[in-house]
């Protein structure tokens, strides 16, 4: 481990944007300032030093970091008398320095693989008397795992394994790999090494990250190894093995038949289509077609009849005609999603989409848009019926925001579930425990029920 530079006493906070990588990160992040002395503070405003692990998918993104940055100008100055604030993550390595252009209070910016870059940057910063934003590039990047830096996970009972990072997909609306890099793999057995240490720490279910999860292995071992990877690490003695993203092109039936043969994988997957259109799909460069996608669909079930399914769909892509959305509809009905990430298309600087011209009116994409969300609104509360009566196998999480006295936690197909604490039990010593829910309420987006038997 290495040996990390001293801000005893400093505060910080941190505000995640954005993925699964980007939370791994933040985990890292966190762990890092801890090594340093500091402590976290209970809000942006109290902290000395405010960190922001950013994602550049889409636009929003860039308009929430520029507001909730620049709003901390006008913050009260915090107890040690001055504020540095971070950007991280992947505005950070497509901006740069030029990320202080736009919001002039930024001091640290480092990109998204220059995370053991970040004490050094933050002791010169509280040191340094004037506003010079300090930045950490690529050329100067580390070059093994973030895995290898301390880490706070936000759950005991469960972890983020990263198995890969980067991705060679370039799907013509995605700034990922320009952002992230190209595709390298983490050698297979330091990943089983560190998820057996997890089980042994008492994590009950990991998530394997990856921008693309079924091409794990393609550049250290010459052919993608995920089925294998799946299967060493559902053999850890594990609990429950998720793993995200999952690319339609690269998953193979050896993968399909490895989630269906490993006890521990849990029968959900999201395998994001993205559209419905082969058409779309073509200038979209996704290298399968919506018959491909289908296929896959009837073979996954074939192997897992119970899994369930849920995906991404970008809507109004440039060029979408109504034909080409009203594929996406039937597929959508035809798969029958249990859920669906839907999102209006999202014009992104430096990718090839973002010169493809698109006369759409926006009246246009937004009604379409409405008509997708109701469609998944429907499917997913089908989907759920089909619980209703029976018995959930739910992993509690915590309390929900609204009710302390409702647990909340999810199923092994990934459903959120609610619950009372049932009288006489303590709801912390509930939280990181698998239980069974006795399901007498099924609605669009959550399972309620009660507790039956004994928390394990």
């Amino acid at each position: 481990m290495a040996d990390f530079p001293v801000l005893v006493g400093k505060t910080y906070s941190i505000k995640t944007f954005g993925c699964q990588m980007n939370l791994h990160d933040s985990e890292r992040v966190s762990g890092l300032l801890d090594s340093m002395g500091m402590n976290e503070a209970s809000s942006m405003e109290e902290a000395d030093t405010d960190i922001f692990m950013t994602c550049c998918v889409r636009e929003k993104a860039d308009t929430r970091l520029y507001g909730q940055v620049s709003s901390l100008v006008s913050a009260p100055t915090p107890a040690a008398g001055k504020r540095v604030v971070a950007v991280g993550g992947c505005i950070a390595q497509r901006d740069g320095e030029n990320l202080r252009n736009n919001i002039p209070n930024v001091d640290v910016v480092f990109g998204t693989q220059a995370i053991q870059n970040l004490p050094h940057l933050l002791t010169e910063a509280f040191s340094s008397h004037n506003h010079a934003t300090i930045y950490a590039d690529t050329e100067e990047t580390y070059k093994n795992f973030s895995t290898e830096l301390p880490s706070n996970r936000a759950q005991s009972f469960h972890a983020w394994l990263p198995i890969m990072t980067g991705c060679n997909n370039f799907c013509s609306y995605c700034i990922v790999p320009y952002v992230r890099g190209r595709e390298n793999s983490r050698d297979m057995e330091d990943i089983v090494i560190e998820a057996e240490h997890l089980v042994h720490d008492g994590v009950r279910e990991i998530t394997l990250l990856g921008q693309n999860v079924n091409s794990y292995g393609r550049n250290r071992y010459g052919e993608p190894r995920f089925a294998e990877l799946l299967r060493r690490v559902g053999n850890t003695g594990i609990e429950r093995l998720r793993f995200t993203s999952s690319h339609p092109k690269d998953l193979s039936t050896q993968t399909i038949a490895a989630m269906a043969e490993t006890p521990a994988v849990m029968p959900h997957l999201h395998l994001a289509v993205q559209s419905g259109s082969t058409n779309v799909l073509r200038k979209m460069n996704r290298r399968y077609t919506r018959e491909d996608y289908l296929h896959l669909v009837n073979n996954i079930r074939n192997a897992m009849p119970h899994i369930a399914l849920s995906t991404d769909i970008i809507v109004g892509f440039p060029g979408e005609t109504e034909q080409d959305f009203n594929q996406t509809l039937s597929l959508v009905e035809e798969v029958g999603f249990s859920s669906a990430f839907t999102f209006i298309y999202s014009k992104r600087p430096g990718t090839p989409a973002e010169k493809i011209m698109d006369s759409t009116p926006h009246e246009v994409i937004q009604e379409r848009f409405e008509r997708l969300t109701q469609l998944v609104s429907n499917l997913s509360y089908t989907s759920n019926q089909a619980d209703l009566h029976t018995t959930s196998e739910v992993l509690v999480e915590g309390t929900s925001k609204s009710d302390k006295n409702v647990m909340v936690g999810h199923s092994r197909k990934n459903q959120t579930v609610h619950f009372p604490v049932p009288q006489g039990q303590a709801a912390h010593d509930l939280i990181g425990k698998i239980v069974d829910v006795e399901v007498d309420e099924a609605r669009t987006w959550y399972l309620r029920g009660s507790m039956i038997g004994s928390a394990r």
